[in-house]
């Protein structure tokens, strides 16, 4: 789920999360600290969490079901009372921290960055868990409400999460005295000890260049990704091909069309075509 939401989030832009599920889903060949193994990090973190929770309230797992928490609860106040089956937030965030997290195990900058963008993925699904309630009473009435918790669409995440991409924070680890052991991140400012925010992303070194393909780097390039000719925007073939020009591609689509139900009994359909143009980079 992690993986599909990062390409479809980065389908205009260079690159193009392809190293992502090339070895495990921890991004281990996202070897740079970069935005993007930022990103990486904090949507696989986020799509565990999202899918075990899913599997708990569709009772596909005996280990967990809805959230016990929020069974029979009643607010005579406010009139309502919790029911049908909320997500079990709680269970999937803390399965997601103990499974993502376990990896993280050396003491070093790039650990730091992990465990912080993993967290971070975490609050954002946890900030956008949704309530849904439905109304009781005579004649359409509204004397109580039942209410519960349910899962957002994970797209919404991803979106969320790539506008915390663009805005991520540039870091850099403060290490302890006696062991030197890096002990937190601040912003990557000269006199400043001040530390990132909960809920930013962060990296530690710049993004590579994703023109070219690199292997070291995690970059796949941008040969043979399709682009826009007319477009201004990061898909366009002057940007997305990095100035080494694109190529032009015709095919002819043909299908059937204008179906029509004959009495009796066949369908007579006419054959329409259409040519169209796809344009790749060099």
């Amino acid at each position: 789920m992690g993986i599909k939401e990062c390409q479809f989030q980065f389908r205009n832009g260079r690159w193009n999360c392809s190293m992502l599920g090339q070895r495990t889903i921890f991004g281990k060949e996202l070897k740079v600290g970069s935005k993007e193994a930022a990103f990486s990090y904090a949507i696989i973190t986020a799509g565990v969490a999202h899918a075990l929770t899913a599997a708990c309230t569709q009772g596909n797992l005996s280990t967990c079901g809805c959230d016990p928490e929020k069974q029979g609860q009643y607010s005579p106040l406010e009139g309502w009372r919790w029911g049908g089956c909320s997500a079990d937030i709680h269970y999937g965030l803390g399965f997601s921290k103990v499974f993502m997290d376990a990896r993280e195990i050396k003491q070093n900058a790039r650990t730091l960055m992990n465990l912080h963008n993993n967290e971070v993925g975490r609050k954002v699904l946890e900030k956008n868990m949704r309530v849904e309630c439905k109304c009781h009473g005579v004649s359409g009435s509204c004397t109580t409400k039942t209410c519960w918790t349910m899962l957002p669409k994970f797209g919404h995440l991803g979106s969320l999460l790539k506008e915390k991409y663009i805005q991520a924070v540039h870091v850099e680890a403060v290490r302890a005295r006696r062991n030197r052991r890096p002990t937190f991140l601040k912003i990557r400012k000269l006199h400043s000890y001040r530390k990132p925010l909960a809920t930013d992303l962060v990296y530690i070194e710049k993004s590579p260049n994703y023109c070219e393909k690199d292997s070291r780097t995690g970059s796949a390039g941008t040969e043979g990704r399709v682009c826009n000719r007319t477009a201004q925007q990061v898909n366009s073939c002057d940007l997305m091909c990095c100035g080494r020009g694109y190529n032009t591609h015709q095919y002819s689509h043909v299908w059937q069309c204008n179906c029509k139900f004959l009495w009796c009994c066949y369908v007579r359909c006419n054959t329409c075509s259409e040519r169209t143009e796809m344009h790749t980079c060099k």
